[in-house]
């Protein structure tokens, strides 16, 4: 049986503590491309301190993004710290 796409409010946060490490990679092109599409350029990918397992796979999956200007770890304290990840997007 297959599952229905989970549908997520597009905004400048993504907060991927409710999703599964292999599910990051193909949720981040999708999001990212319509945070573009939106003009949200500036996005704040929340993946957790813990290990940082998911924030590497996170980071190794923006290097390979076209759409991606840079990206910036950690972000402030006041924003996440080293459990989050700053994202600009090309315009």
């Amino acid at each position: 049986m297959e599952e229905e796409p989970v549908r997520i409010p597009i905004t400048n946060e993504l907060d991927l503590h409710t999703f599964r490490p292999n599910e990051v990679g193909e949720l981040l092109v999708d999001y990212l491309g319509e945070c573009q599409k939106l003009g949200i350029l500036n996005v704040r990918i929340v993946h957790g301190k813990g290990a940082g397992t998911l924030r590497i796979g996170v980071h190794a999956a923006l290097s390979k993004m076209l759409i991606v200007a840079s990206y910036a770890w950690p972000a402030s304290a006041t924003t996440g710290g080293w459990g989050a990840t700053w994202v600009h997007l090309k315009p």
